[in-house]
């Protein structure tokens, strides 16, 4: 059995990231992200990187760290709202964004990961999303072609993983992990909880370890909150009279 576990993201990642290579990154907003391999993407200092993810962090975490430092090319994604320095470099020229339907950006990594190369869909059509792109009609209504993703390296987080590599994500972290952990030619995930094999129930494991080649136990997860919304105290008593 090949082993798997490494002892940490910059070992893991070492002799994968390079200059210019494509790479999926897991979560949703801020929630199961993988905030070790992240830093240590930082600390490697690659750049001119495409990342294929929801959204591109917040200014100050997450992916918008290697935004700020400079590392990042291009994104591929379907939210941008949470992170100003995005905005900004986009407005200006120096970022490349290719905005997805967020549907549309699943089925996409979705389709990668299973070897489709592309699917017809009614979302975007008339919109500048279909631009360019062929279009077709089934009983009657128009269908806008889109193309499966792949990536040179998907890296992802879940809430337990053992030393094969199965997975078990957690509520919203299952947005985009496991869909991306078949899409990446090398999959490298992090898990908060890492047991022997046979310590997961098979019947929950959401990622065969097929898909996962490298494996870290993470630590110090900040799991940080977009926008904290909560209810001034008296105010549900109030909204109920």
């Amino acid at each position: 059995m090949r082993n798997k576990v490494w002892a940490d993201a910059e070992s893991a990642l070492d002799g994968v990231v390079k200059d210019g290579m494509v790479i999926m990154a897991g979560g949703f907003g801020l929630c199961g992200i993988p905030e070790n391999i992240i830093r240590a993407l930082l600390k490697a200092g690659v750049k001119d990187l495409t990342f294929i993810s929801n959204n591109c962090g917040v200014d100050d975490f997450g992916l918008g760290l290697l935004l700020a430092n400079g590392q990042v090319k291009k994104m591929i994604s379907s939210y941008v709202g949470e992170n100003k320095l995005f905005e900004r470099l986009y407005l200006d020229g120096k970022l490349e964004l290719e905005l997805n339907p967020q549907g549309t950006l699943a089925e996409r990594i979705r389709a990668g990961g299973a070897g489709i190369g592309g699917f017809y869909t009614k979302t975007g059509v008339g919109t500048v999303v279909a631009e360019g792109k062929p279009t077709r009609e089934f009983d009657g209504e128009t269908y806008v072609l889109e193309t499966g993703l792949v990536a040179d390296l998907a890296i992802v987080k879940a809430w337990k993983g053992d030393k094969e590599g199965n997975l078990i994500y957690r509520k919203t972290a299952r947005n985009f992990n496991p869909m991306m952990a078949t899409a990446g030619k090398v999959t490298v995930a992090e898990v908060e909880e890492l047991v022997d094999v046979g310590g997961l129930d098979p019947d929950q494991i959401h990622t065969p370890g097929l898909f996962v080649d490298r494996i870290i136990l993470g630590h110090d997860y900040e799991k940080r909150i977009e926008k904290v919304t909560t209810r001034p105290k008296g105010a549900a008593t109030a909204e109920a009279r």
